[in-house]
């Protein structure tokens, strides 16, 4: 099983622990983490499943393809560590990622 934290912007911690396989947006939405939306269900075609990758982690997680960069750029608290949990594959070097959502998702 492969551990996730997320983080709401008010500090509130979620532990997630899921399998391979899937995408991290999958994740939260399975296990009622508050502040993913996910509005169009991961197609990448809205950025209502924005996260904040830490820092460790943002060499991890892979690159951000056009399509992410577009949605992406809906929002308007985008930062460098910014990416969509729906373009984020869960895999076993994902053990132990910490992820912050934004206060608003856009």
């Amino acid at each position: 099983m492969i551990n996730i934290l997320f983080i709401e912007h008010d500090g509130t911690k979620h532990h997630v622990e899921v399998k391979t396989g899937g995408s991290v947006m999958q994740a939260a939405v399975s296990n009622g983490v508050p502040g993913i939306d996910a509005d169009c269900g991961g197609a990448c075609s809205c950025a209502t499943c924005h996260v904040y990758v830490s820092e460790e982690w943002r060499n991890k997680v892979g690159t951000m393809e056009p399509t992410e960069e577009a949605m992406l750029g809906l929002s308007t608290d985008r930062k460098d560590n910014s990416r969509l949990s729906c373009q984020i594959s869960v895999t076993d070097e994902l053990d132990g990622l910490v992820l912050t959502t934004p206060e608003f998702q856009f």
